[in-house]
């Protein structure tokens, strides 16, 4: 009977030790998994960083809005700078008095022209009613001597002309510069006034030497303005300046998405993220 409380009692103790020793080890293999979860977490996080640059948008071209022809300007649609214009629009409109004058002389040059071509085709023999049964190069002599063939092209160039007279805005945008005014005189080769493209902006800014490599071409860039300061623009770098300046910095251009919200001159904040 003693030698049954014994057992009994070395059993349980031996069954207490085990016990203990599985919960350490289960505790030591907690341990491990949340050390390697930091460790797995902390290689996936990569620090991002980026610069805010000061800027200016510039349109890329400033379109001048000639006329061909040295004649009287008897509409003029433009009122004041700052004014909007859609491609293909009305703009201005000249006299055509005097063109329409020359067409009529023109067209009579031709007719006289044309009955002295007959008469050629007819003094070698050829009839009226057949003169298309000629060679063609007895036609074609007969039209160069008879100035048919001068008289049809001073017609069709008078003709063309006219159509200078109708002058329409050649792109969108904003009107600056006026040069001249309703009833003004139009003259060849001088503007009548600028048109601001605002379709084609990009905006250019200035960065120090060791920033450049951030600014590769076509490096995506985040635009905002002063008036309208939560909107953001997507721009694309599209030009470096090769040279850098005695203080260092280098200029460079991105080319801007058009929105109506965006004019030349407007004071930009460029951004750029990197990593």
């Amino acid at each position: 009977m003693r030698f049954s409380w014994i057992g009994i009692f070395t059993f349980l103790l031996l069954s207490a030790c085990q016990q203990k020793k599985d919960i350490q080890h289960a505790d030591k293999q907690a341990d491990t998994m949340t050390v390697d979860t930091t460790a797995s977490t902390s290689t996936q996080q990569v620090e991002s960083f980026s610069t805010v640059t000061k800027g200016k948008i510039e349109s890329e071209r400033e379109i001048p809005v000639y006329s061909r022809l040295a004649e009287q300007i008897v509409m003029f649609a433009i009122e004041k700078t700052g004014q909007y214009v859609k491609k293909g629009e009305l703009v201005a409109r000249l006299s055509d008095a005097s063109l329409q004058d020359k067409i009529v002389h023109s067209r009579a040059k031709l007719e006289k022209a044309e009955f002295q071509y007959q008469a050629i085709l007819m003094g070698q023999g050829y009839k009226r009613d057949h003169l298309d049964a000629a060679p063609e190069n007895i036609k074609k002599l007969a039209r160069i001597n008879s100035g048919y063939n001068e008289a049809k092209a001073e017609l069709h160039e008078l003709e063309h002309q006219l159509s200078y007279c109708i002058i329409k805005a050649p792109v969108s945008g904003y009107v600056s510069k006026i040069q001249n005014t309703l009833y003004g005189a139009a003259l060849p080769g001088e503007a009548l006034f600028y048109i601001v493209d605002i379709e084609h902006l990009k905006v250019g800014f200035d960065v120090l030497e060791n920033e450049l490599a951030k600014y590769e071409e076509g490096a995506v860039l985040s635009v905002s303005t002063v008036t309208y300061p939560k909107e953001k623009h997507t721009a694309r770098v599209s030009g470096i300046n090769p040279v850098i300046d005695d203080n260092g910095m280098i200029h460079i251009e991105a080319t801007l998405e058009p929105h109506p919200h965006l004019l030349p001159g407007m004071t930009a904040f460029v951004t750029i993220e990197f990593r």
